[in-house]
């Protein structure tokens, strides 16, 4: 690499692969890490053996590529698992809590009150004051079903 004045070429590929590697913080989930990794080990190859250009970068692309598919495969085969995987789902983690009626639900549609703030509510008509199941949601309507119904009908499995 006379191009570069006179820099070795291993000192070229190490400096890229760490860059790729920090890229990779900012920008992540694009598999530059792997990149960056396929560029350190060309850079510890060219340092050992002395490499051509042209085998650098067939050696940066081949290493490349072996990592790139490796890591794809390995995280298939083995996902991470979130520890909360509710975290960034509100609303999921109200499903089976109560709420209380504050603004009686007739015709499908009312309010109620969860927590510190007020809902749109959707469900079968319910008087003010009253006790709801949270269900599920519709976008940001929360669906609610009377909690006496659980009590008269089938018992609550939770």
């Amino acid at each position: 690499m006379d191009w570069l004045g006179g820099l070795e070429a291993h000192w070229v590929w190490m400096t890229l692969g760490v860059i790729l590697v920090g890229l990779e913080m900012l920008v992540p989930g694009v598999y530059l890490i792997w990149l960056g990794v396929g560029a350190i080990l060309t850079g510890l190859f060219t340092a050992v053996a002395h490499l051509s250009l042209p085998m650098q970068v067939i050696d940066f692309v081949f290493l490349s590529l072996i990592l790139l598919f490796s890591a794809r495969r390995f995280l298939r085969d083995s996902p991470i698992v979130s520890a909360d995987p509710l975290m960034n789902r509100r609303v999921a983690r109200m499903v089976g809590q109560t709420a209380v009626v504050v603004q009686a639900i007739e015709h499908g549609s009312g309010r109620v009150h969860f927590g510190d703030s007020e809902w749109i509510a959707s469900g079968p008509d319910v008087a003010v004051g009253e006790r709801v199941r949270i269900t599920g949601s519709d976008g940001a309507t929360l669906l609610v079903e009377p909690v006496a119904l659980l009590a008269k009908g089938e018992p609550d499995s939770a």
